[in-house]
This record gives C-alpha cells, structure tokens and sequence, in this order.
C-alpha cells in the first residue's frame, strides 16, 4: 500500500506540473498578450511612447518578461558615483536626456554600457524613439524610452510560481530593528475567552484562534498562494479572493487591542484576529488603540465566501442524491422492466437529452411559480431560501446519473453465476440482494464518492451563473473571459489537485470496502 501510494503521489505531482506548464504555455505564449488591456482604463488614457512603456511594465507585472528602463539603471550607476543627490548633477542630466535624441544617443557612453550590459545577459535593446511634433517639441505620450527586456522561460516562471505557493510564516520574518523580542505563544485571547497562538516578529500577531465563524478554528501561519489577480480582482490574492465573505461588513460592540480590560468600547468591523505588522509610520490613533506595530487589519463580512457558497450547494445536493438515487436505482433493478422501472429510465432520458442549462431553466421556473422561491441570489429576502433552486438543479441531474449506473451494476450482478448458485442454496431474493447484489454493486459506485465531495468545492459553472451564485463556479469562465491569467492559472492547480486528489481516494476507499482489492504487488505476478 505505502508503495502503491508514493506512486500515484509522485505521478499526481508530475502530472499537475505538465498540466500547469501546458497552460502557462496556452496563455503566455499563444494567446496575444495585448489581450489583457481590454478592459484596463489606465491604457485607454495613455497614448504613444507612454501607451508602450505602461503595456512593459504590465507585461513584467503578469509574469510575461522583465525589463530594464534605462533611466533606472541611469539613477543607480549615478548614485553609487555621487550619492542621493545625483540627480542635480549635469552629467546625470546630459546622459538622461541623451535618448531624445534619436540620432546621437547611440554615441553616450553611458547608453553604450547599458546596451552592453544587459545584452551581455541575454536582454533585447528596445528603443522607443521620440514621437515629435514638426517643431520639434514631444506629442502627448511621445517621449523616448530606451528599455532592456528577455523574455521569461516558461519552465523558470512554473519553477518561481511552485516556490511561492506555500509560505510557512516565522518569528524572523519580520524584518524590524525594534522588535526586541520574538517568540510564537499560547496567550489568552480577549476576543472570546479561548487561547490563541500569538506571535511576535510574524508577519501576522494571530498565527492560531478560535471564533464564531465556520469552521471556528483558523490560522494565519501557512498560507496557500495561488497567485494575484491583475484584471478581475485588481492586486487582490486569489486565495482570499475565494477564501473571504461576499457579504457586507459586519460591525460589533468591541475593544481595541490597548483598550482591553478598560470601559472603552467602538462599533467596528475591523477583525483584530487579522492584524499584521505595519512597516511604515504608526499615527496618533495607531499608537493609542495598539501596544504594539500589528496595526494592519482586515475586516469582518457578512454571509459565506465563494468557497464555501459553492461547497454547501455542491455538498447538500450531493448528499441529497446519493439518499435519492441510489435507492431509487436499486428499486429498478428489482423491479426491471415494470413501471417503475420505465418512469425512472424516462427521467434519466429526460437529464441525458435535455441540455443541462434547459433543465436548469425549468426547475427555476417551476421553482419560482410553485413554490415562490428566490431565483436571483442577491434577490432574496431570506437568504437562506436562495440555496433552495441551486440545490436542487445539481442535486437532480446527479439523482439520475446515480440512479442510471446503480440499476446497471445491480443487473449486471443480477445475472452472475453466484447469484445463481445462491437461489441453488435456497436463499432468498431479500438476502441475496442485501448480502451480495448491493454490496458489490456498490463498490465501483463508492470509487466516485471522494471525487463528487470533493467536487463540491470547484461549483458548478451554469447553476451558479443562471442564479448568480457568489460561488466560485464561474470564476475561471470569468478570468477566460476577462484574460485573468493569474486566475487561470490559479483554477488550474485548484481544480487538478482536487481530481488527483479524489483519484486516490477513491482507489483506497474502493479497496476498503472490497477486501478482494489489493495494490500489493504479488511474487510472481
């Protein structure tokens, strides 16, 4: 078994890096990058030279190349030489404005050591010639730029994303001079009584606590960071994009960290279990309400995140039609061929032959008239009604599916020779069903089950779209279409792991529920 799982790890692993290679290599490479200003108003404002040298600095920011402005490798070389104030020195000057001069600036000496140097190291010399009016004075957008870029390879920006995708925080991250004493400690936690891991040099002070909020226990110390996102969620990570409520801010009757065990109390929404450390200057009001430099607070929402919106829907029809279906399939195995057997095969038709989005519809509409349930998300007076339709969109289509293959394995035991020799034994058609036909049947069912719950956290993209689910269902159809990459590729790694994931799972669930499957491997075999 240990060997049979370090293989499946090891070949998961490989196979979600060739995934992830494969559409890093779909979207940086083949796709046009100019795709990604569409919607970016910054672009639309600027116009020439400016336009080309903000479309290299986005270009470097999603990870397509790097890039050296020669103005910035200019201020160093003159630092280093005449100290922070190099700018009112004249040669600074002259080699600054050289690059106006789309005839002579090949001559400077100091262009010609920056063209040297990074070619040296594999860059590509672009040059943005001034764009002029007849007088000779730069159109709007139209001043020169002398640039150095390469291009990043495409197995060096899979190797820079794997590094970064977990981050374990320590005492010594923060880098502070008056941090003089680190530690990570069990403390009593005045929010609600418990004890929290508390840090001091960590990025955030909270590292362990508990609260009200499923699933109550939460950290700060390992984060999972599947990437930033540029176009949709501007600069947000992905994770918390998924991770944080989608509701409004939810403000209580609290106390701020220097105000515990006095009277003083505020009405905020500030969550004080997100504070992290603050690098820049406290205000008066920082050093009045906070002992220490965890000043930086994130807030408290209202409802369920994307994450968890999709995985109650997902999880409540999962559960629903595996209470529904597989009873419902095992009834028409026993009772082939009657009517109850036709009205079931009828509705399995119905789900196969619809288009999913038709019978989406339907059940809204049937929904909506009959049992006047909500049929927008954001609509909903009772909020928790608005899981109803969703619920029941997936929950059906999946009733069928299970009812369809339980009926077929049931009939297909039905008719083995031990089923036969079973009768011969004069047992009856009640235990032969319940001791042997079920069981077996049920083992390539059970193969399945890891991957449907596990499932539940990728949401499903038509259901959450028709009623306009904050899951995270349509969030990859979303950064296609809005050219997202870094949540395209985020949904990548999310969405492969869980399917490997499941994979496993279900290969060892299968084993333990039938003792004949072993992945030992035998002598002789």
């Amino acid at each position: 078994m240990k060997k049979y799982l370090a293989k499946r790890i090891a070949f998961s692993i490989f196979s979600l890096l060739v995934v992830v290679l494969t559409v890093m290599t779909l979207v940086y490479s083949l796709i046009n990058r100019t795709v990604i200003f569409q919607t970016d108003d910054a672009w639309n404002k600027r116009s020439n030279n400016d336009r080309s040298y903000y479309e290299y600095t986005m270009y470097q920011k999603y990870g397509y190349l790097e890039f050296v402005n020669y103005k910035t490798f200019l201020a160093q070389k003159y630092e280093a030489k005449v100290g922070s104030n190099y700018t009112a020195d004249k040669a600074y000057s002259a080699d600054s404005a050289i690059i106006q001069n789309e005839k002579k600036y090949l001559d400077n000496d100091s262009v010609k050591e920056f063209i040297s140097t990074y070619e040296n190291e594999g860059y590509k010399i672009v040059y943005l010639k001034p764009i002029l009016y007849s007088n000779g004075k730069a159109k709007p957008g139209g001043t020169g730029y002398l640039l150095a870029t390469k291009e990043r390879h495409m197995v060096v920006r899979l190797w820079d994303y794997i590094k970064q995708i977990i981050k374990v925080e320590s005492k010594n991250d923060v880098q502070d001079p008056t941090i003089t004493e680190r530690y990570v400690r069990w403390e009593k936690d005045p929010y609600n009584g418990f004890y929290a891991r508390v840090g001091m040099g960590t990025p955030h002070k909270y590292q362990l606590y508990f609260d009200s909020r499923f699933p109550f226990i939460h950290q700060n110390k390992i984060h999972l960071n599947l990437g930033i996102s540029f176009t949709k969620y501007r600069g947000q990570e992905i994770t918390d994009v998924i991770t944080q409520p989608t509701g409004d801010l939810k403000t209580v009757r609290t106390q701020y960290p220097s105000k515990i065990g006095t009277d003083e109390y505020v009405d905020t929404a500030i969550d004080f279990h997100k504070l992290s450390w603050n690098y820049g200057e406290l205000t008066e009001a920082d050093k009045a309400n906070y002992p220490d430099k965890y000043t930086v607070a994130g807030y408290q929402r209202k409802g369920l995140s994307m994450l968890e919106n999709s995985f109650v829907i997902g999880l409540i029809a999962t559960v629903c039609a595996y209470f529904l279906g597989l009873p419902l399939g095992i009834l028409m195995a026993r009772k082939k061929d009657s009517l109850v057997d036709k009205i079931g095969m009828g509705y399995i038709i119905f789900i196969i032959a619809v288009p999913s989005l038709g019978y989406i519809f339907l059940f809204a509409a049937l929904g909506t008239t009959v049992l006047n349930l909500p049929y927008k998300f954001a609509n909903a007076q009772v909020k928790i009604l608005a899981y109803v339709l969703p619920t029941i969109s997936l929950a059906l289509p999946q009733v069928a599916g299970l009812m369809r293959w339980m009926r077929r394995y049931m009939i297909d035991q039905m008719n083995s020779d031990y089923v036969k020799f079973a009768r011969a034994e004069g047992m009856s058609e009640s235990e032969i069903f319940n001791q042997h036909i079920s069981k077996n049947a049920m083992i390539p069912i059970v193969h399945g089950i890891p991957g449907n719950i596990l499932g539940c956290l990728i949401g499903a993209i038509i259901t959450e779209r028709v009623y306009s689910v904050p899951g995270v269902g349509n969030l990859l159809t979303t950064a296609i279409n809005g050219h997202d990459n870094g949540i395209i590729i985020a949904c990548t790694v999310f969405y492969t792991s869980l399917s490997l994931i499941s994979l496993i799972l279900g290969d060892l669930l299968m084993a333990k529920v039938d003792p004949r499957i072993t992945f030992e491997s035998k002598a002789g075999r």
